[in-house]
């Protein structure tokens, strides 16, 4: 996928954990903005502001979500059309009608990394370690698991894929990558440094839509704009024809409307768990 895909060198989640992020992402607003800065905050959403899978849905697409919500807020159902452990494109009405499909793949989440026994795949002996953690034989067998939990993850996304491919899909659908926030290591997960807030974000678009790709979007390249979890609304609805709520805080980088990107992106962290 990275190989057809432009490559974003800096995206951030925002927020170093999972539900503050998922707010940012949901909302098109910084989870600060609505209270939702606090792990497990359960705010309420203001009735004026509408969810982007709402908006999409007004615009005549069929979204579907498998199945991870964890939005941080009361309700908890995002405003899709389908959201649970079967949501596909598949459950569409019929092929005519366009989709937003997200697929949350939690093979490499935290609690996978450190599960024992474990047959490891990627020896520890060669497991690159970052600078800041301690090169011993457990920290080793942590983060070789964990490449282990990343290349599952890695098959999964292309299970997917090939679905697309099956369905006649694959020359017709814009597909995003992204990770949920830092690795579940520590520093990293929970943490407001680069190692918690760094994700990878891949965008490939296909030859027939390339109208509406970043001008310097290229198959395997990389892009320098600054991104983050808040620009992903609007730029799902600008890719959609969509128009964005003045609400939203992020800045689309792709679609008809293209916007400047930002002089700097924001990571924030309130509390954390329980």
């Amino acid at each position: 996928l990275a190989k057809k895909s432009l490559r974003y060198k800096t995206c951030w989640s925002n927020a170093p954990v999972c539900a503050p992020a998922r707010t940012t992402i949901i909302s098109g607003m910084y989870a600060t903005s609505l209270g939702g800065q606090h792990m497990r905050s359960g705010i309420k959403i203001p009735t004026q502001v509408k969810l982007y899978p709402q908006l999409l849905r007004e615009s005549g697409y069929y979204t579907s979500n498998r199945s991870k919500t964890d939005y941080n807020f009361d309700g908890e159902g995002g405003g899709w059309n389908e959201s649970g452990r079967n949501a596909h494109w598949r459950n569409r009405p019929n092929d005519e009608t366009p989709f937003f499909s997200v697929f949350n793949l939690t093979v490499s989440h935290e609690s996978k990394i450190r599960s024992r026994p474990h047959q490891w795949k990627h020896d520890p002996a060669d497991a690159p370690l970052p600078a800041y953690h301690p090169d011993t034989p457990e920290v080793r067998k942590d983060w070789a698991q964990y490449y282990d939990k990343v290349s599952e993850m890695d098959a999964q996304v292309g299970e997917i894929l090939t679905q697309l491919a099956a369905d006649n899909l694959d020359d017709s659908t814009i597909v995003f990558y992204y990770g949920d926030h830092g690795s579940g290591m520590p520093r990293s997960k929970r943490w407001p440094f680069n190692s918690g807030l760094s994700v990878p974000l891949l965008l490939h678009i296909p030859e027939r839509f390339l109208s509406l790709a970043p001008p310097e979007y290229e198959a395997g390249a990389e892009s320098k704009r600054l991104t983050s979890f808040v620009d992903l609304a609007p730029t799902a609805l600008n890719l959609a024809g969509a128009t964005t709520p003045r609400n939203m805080q992020g800045k689309a980088f792709a679609g008809n409307q293209i916007e400047e990107p930002a002089k700097y992106i924001f990571g924030f962290r309130g509390r954390m768990d329980e």
